[in-house]
């Protein structure tokens, strides 16, 4: 389904291919020979989502696009299913696997890999060509330091630093919840008046 989001939509070049179960909503641009498969969500909030060529996005991933943070990806990149791509940028062959998430204003580096539900914390670098294993995390810059599970005291000091809520949210920590869903209803309340490419509400 291709949706108009605040007045923008998907850009699919005819090399690419899209699912009819996938989703492409607002400021989306496929690169050449890009392929979106089944049930996979590629949505530009307030920002863009700009994938590059050779780029495959597999079942039930989710790439968010925002408008401080744009999600771009970069040629030969691979997005595994259930994969939760949000306001970064994967640079070119980068591998992401089943269930990874990259969180706003990081960076995957060229030929880096993410394995199995691994996190890729918010602000942070993953350098060129490494390897985040299997549900570990990666958090810090210029240059992220890997963190097993289980050392929450360790990750905790590098974490704080990197302002998970006032990057996500624009909020700061300690904010309350009632407070940030009303802000994050009143945001995604804009899809009321998404329109799909055929003319009707989406």
């Amino acid at each position: 389904m291709l949706i108009e989001h605040r007045g923008r939509r998907p850009v699919v070049p005819e090399s690419a291919y899209v699912a009819p179960t996938a989703v492409l909503c607002g400021a989306v641009v496929l690169g050449e020979r890009s392929r979106v498969l089944h049930g996979a969500v590629l949505t530009a909030e307030d920002g863009e989502v700009r994938v590059g060529s050779d780029v495959v996005v597999m079942e039930n991933a989710l790439v968010r696009g925002r408008a401080g943070h744009p999600a771009v990806i970069g040629d030969a990149v691979l997005v595994g299913p259930h994969a939760h791509v949000n306001g970064a940028t994967l640079e070119d062959e980068v591998f992401v696997a089943t269930g990874a998430c990259v969180f706003p204003g990081a960076v995957a580096s060229t030929g880096s890999e993410l394995r199995i539900h691994s996190v890729l914390h918010v602000n942070s670098v993953l350098p060129p060509g490494t390897v985040l294993p299997i549900g570990w995390i990666a958090a810090g810059a210029p240059r992220a330091r890997l963190f097993a599970p289980g050392e929450h005291d360790e990750l905790w000091q590098v974490q704080e630093a990197l302002d998970f809520p006032g990057t996500v949210y624009g909020i700061p920590r300690g904010t309350s919840m009632r407070e940030v869903m009303a802000r994050q209803a009143a945001f995604y309340g804009a899809h009321r008046d998404d329109v799909t490419l055929d003319g009707g509400p989406a």
